[in-house]
């Protein structure tokens, strides 16, 4: 029929070609008879792709020219037009395939066929195939819909709604985009470079429509599949192959196809590594082949190995059995390993790492794991190996806890008893537990000593760590060891030597307490300290009753540092250094000091009995200066002496000074260079690094010295009459000197002034004036009394002076005088009723224009002159007469 078919196509050509000038009717005749028709029409939804087959006319008349048009909706749109060459004359039916843009089903998708006779001449179209689009009743429907997407590629996404509906938004990513409109129902959107969010390999999309109805749909975003990465296989049992791979670095969905090529096994599909295969017996050497694949491509892998060379042993725990310092842990081989040469390691943490060989026949393996702490969590894990190449993964750790430990820190104090040679022995113990994993329950301990060639023993309770031990005085060796629930104590040991009653006298040395920080201890290196040495003292100092604390230190080290924190400031702590031997342990050293030194020590008790003179006074006082009470060591004493005066304050510092005392055994002072018949208090104080501390105070008057006194008295005396008797025959001689020295000089004379006026001229003069200001303030009064018979002539000139009538008018309080030339202030005499009694004497070059007034006629006797003494009555009226001297040689 095909061949019937292909010879009247032929026959039908070459009419054509004779009758190519012939009517148009005919032609279109003639080509509705040859009309090209699809055979076939393949849709693939995944690739968005229509496959057209058609019959192929392998004629020559025929050329191999088809034309092809897609067309989109009912309305038969032309979206895509193509012309199509089919050069192949060995094919009767060919395919072409397009591929859309837009998914298939959003719309119906038509496809016709015509091909070309001579290259120019059409044929008629073939029917429309038509692929339908995606029926919708109730629902949105978004397309595509839970495909995998090329990631950096660009899409369509088309929303599909019921009949009546429109859609009215298209989210991407929750981000709206612009609708295209396809056909009369359906939108679309396009989404260039298609990326997945950062929290997820997939994309969101969403649509509404106007009824408000919404629907969302995912879409995956991947890459093309990649070839296997770290592709690897292994066995544990020589039983079954396992195959790993690293996964895509993106989520592709892909699936990996497994074969051993070089064997008649079938492959084996997994989709995620690891993937088994069943061993091959017998075979050595595999050669497996991967082909990976997804949506959109696959890819292909090949991998070569020896078995033997990829044993992989996987280990299971059987059991942990813990001692005291070590461990025993054993482990369990899975599969048919026993012929291979198997290496094993094993870890502990905290610790090392063991390895070892392990060639049992069923697998078990098992290690003692030593040098472990007492009391202690560890955790251990094992993998093994076959020859070293490749090692199985580790186990996971386990845990066990090691069993307890608990040693003794033993020591003594012996005291020697005054009868019959006995001593009374205390021991005393300290538990140390090794490690703090679990709490150790002490049930008691266990005392047991060697005396007069007996075995002795004593229990005591888990509360006590000391016993009391009545000796002779021979040598005894003691034994202590706690007794535990589980685990084991380790003995402690020592030896008590024979009584030596010659004395060891042993100077204690004073510590420095420079510092808060602690005690720093050190001695001198022996020589028979064979086994160390061991350093005691009272964690109260030396208070009695003493709780005692002892430290020891190894052989060669011969300091030790205690911190300030196990001691109290202001205690003296006293520290026995012991040297250890074999058979006893003997005292070296006494070390005594304060971690810290205080200043507040108590005061001196003051002896009331004072031995005092006028100049000095002995005190005495009793102290307790190596009492071990004292906040510090005592260095001295302090005496500070303070004479009390009574105008002026205690705390006077001129009245005070300090005596000190370096000897702390000295305890008495005198002290000298004082006054007579003062009161002075004394106050003595203990000193210490840090200061004085708290004084004593007594008061004491010094005597008074009367010899002192009467030679004071009688010095001068005793001159006056010597020399009153050297002088006595001289004595006129001296009393003419005298008169010369007190005379009044020659020429000068003293008149009165008229008082009013020259008071009230001095005081306009001198009103500025300070009595401070002046150079000197000396006043002169001078009483004129009239020579024996004669009377005192009065100078009717001066008394009508104008000068002396203002002086007349001036109060008597005015301003004494302050010029820098020697002036005199005025005297004011109180009770005195005759005025002219006393004057005012004034140098004539201060009041020279007034001193020419006067008469040289007045003549004063030095002798007349005195000095008048002022007025002890003040409520009396005053008065006052002025006037000066006149020299007339000025």
């Amino acid at each position: 029929m095909m061949s019937f078919r292909v010879s009247l196509f032929n026959l039908v050509g070459l009419y054509l070609i004779f009758s190519e000038n012939h009517s148009g009717c005919y032609m279109d005749t003639v080509s509705q008879l040859l009309s090209v028709n699809i055979s076939h029409l393949h849709v693939v939804s995944d690739k968005q792709s229509l496959s057209v087959s058609w019959l192929v006319n392998h004629s020559g008349l025929v050329s191999g020219i088809y034309e092809i048009q897609v067309s989109r909706t009912e309305n038969h749109t032309i979206i895509y037009n193509t012309n199509v060459s089919v050069a192949s004359a060995d094919l009767d039916k060919h395919t072409w395939t397009w591929t859309s843009d837009l998914p298939l089903e959003c719309v119906d998708h038509s496809v016709r066929i015509r091909h070309y006779y001579n290259q120019s001449v059409p044929s008629p179209w073939s029917n429309w195939v038509t692929n339908y689009g995606a029926d919708v009743e109730n629902k949105l429907k978004i397309f595509p819909n839970d495909r995998v997407l090329r990631e950096g590629t660009s899409a369509m996404f088309c929303c599909v709604p019921p009949r009546g509906v429109n859609i009215i938004s298209m989210e991407y990513k929750k981000e709206k985009r612009h609708l295209i409109s396809i056909g009369n129902r359906v939108k679309a959107i396009t989404v260039d470079n298609v990326m997945p969010s950062m929290e997820f390999i997939m994309v969101l999309l969403s649509c509404t429509d106007t009824r408000g109805t919404s629907t969302h749909v995912w879409n995956y975003v991947s890459t093309p599949p990649e070839k296997p990465r770290n592709f690897s296989c292994v066995t544990s049992d020589m039983e079954s192959v396992a195959c790993t791979w690293d996964p895509d670095r993106k989520w592709s969905q892909a699936k990996q196809t497994l074969q051993i090529v070089n064997s008649d096994q079938a492959p084996v599909e997994c989709v995620h590594s690891p993937c088994k295969l069943h061993a091959v017996p017998q075979l050595e050497e595999y050669n497996i082949s991967v082909v990976v694949r997804n949506q959109l491509g696959e890819e292909t892998h090949s991998y070569s190995f020896n078995i033997f060379d990829r044993v992989f042993p996987v280990v299971e725990w059987d059991r942990v059995s813990p001692g005291v310092t070590d461990t025993t842990v054993s482990w369990i081989v899975l599969g048919n390993l026993t012929q291979l040469n198997l290496l094993c390691q094993v870890t502990t943490d905290p610790g090392s790492m063991t390895s070892l060989r392990c060639n049992n026949v069923r697998g078990h393996c098992s290690v003692k794991l030593e040098h472990l702490l007492p009391n202690t969590r560890y955790f251990t894990r094992v993998h093994c190996s076959v020859n070293g190449i490749l090692w199985g993964d580790w186990t996971q750790p386990i845990s066990f806890t090691t069993y307890p430990l608990v040693t003794l820190d033993l020591w003594r104090t012996i005291n020697q008893l005054s009868y019959l040679h006995s001593r009374q022995l205390t021991l005393l113990w300290t538990p140390h537990i090794v490690g703090t994993a679990a709490k150790v329950n002490i049930q008691g301990y266990t005392v047991k000593w060697l005396q007069e060639g007996q075995n002795r023993t004593e229990l005591k309770d888990s509360g006590q760590t000391q016993a009391e031990v009545s000796l002779g005085p021979g040598q005894c060796d003691f034994t202590v060891q706690a007794v535990l629930h589980t685990g084991s104590s380790i003995p402690a040991h020592i030896t008590i030597p024979a009584r030596d009653d010659r004395e060891n006298l042993l100077v204690e040395k004073r510590l420095s307490s420079g510092s808060a920080s602690g005690f720093n201890l050190s001695w001198e290196e022996q020589d028979t300290a064979s086994c160390g040495y061991t350093v005691e003292w009272c964690i109260l100092g030396s208070v009695v009753p003493c709780t005692l604390r002892w430290k020891k230190m190894p052989k060669g080290n011969r300091t030790l540092f205690l911190p300030a924190r196990h001691f109290k400031a202001g205690c003296r702590y006293t520290f026995n250094i012991y040297g250890c031997t074999e058979n006893q342990h003997r005292l070296l050293e006494i070390q005594t000091g304060y971690s810290q030194e205080l200043q507040s020590v108590q005061s001196p008790d003051l002896v009331e009995t004072v031995l005092c003179t006028s100049s000095s006074v002995m005190l005495e006082w009793r102290y307790d200066e190596d009492n071990p009470a004292h906040l510090a060591f005592i260095t001295g004493y302090q005496v500070t002496v303070h004479k009390v005066v009574s105008d002026k304050p205690s705390s006077h510092t001129a009245d005070t000074f300090t005596v000190s005392v370096a000897d702390p055994q000295k305890k008495s002072l005198t002290i000298k260079s004082l006054q007579q018949n003062c009161e002075y208090t004394f106050s003595v104080s203990a000193l210490t690094k840090e200061g004085p501390g708290k004084g004593a105070n007594i008061t004491i008057r010094t005597r008074a010295n009367h010899s002192a006194h009467l030679a004071m008295t009688l010095t001068p005396i005793l001159i006056l009459l010597g020399c009153t008797g050297l002088l006595w025959p001289q004595r006129k001689m001296l009393k003419n000197g005298l008169k010369e020295i007190f005379a009044y000089p020659a020429g000068m004379h003293i008149r009165t002034f008229e008082l009013d006026s020259f008071l009230e001229e001095t005081c306009e003069r001198l009103q500025s004036q300070r009595v401070e200001e002046c150079v000197t303030c000396d006043i002169e009064i001078l009483n004129i009394r009239p020579l024996l018979n004669e009377n005192t002539p009065k100078d009717p000139e001066l008394l009508n002076t104008p000068s002396l009538a203002a002086f007349q008018s001036v109060s008597p309080a005015c301003e004494p005088l302050q010029v820098c030339y020697f002036p005199q202030s005025a005297t004011v005499l109180c009770g005195t009723e005759t005025f002219q009694e006393t004057i005012y004497t004034e140098n004539k070059t201060y009041f020279g224009t007034t001193g020419e007034d006067l008469s040289e006629s007045q003549q004063v006797a030095s002798s007349e002159i005195t000095s008048s003494e002022p007025s002890e009555c003040l409520q009396e009226s005053c008065s006052v007469i002025y006037g000066y001297i006149i020299n007339e040689n000025l």
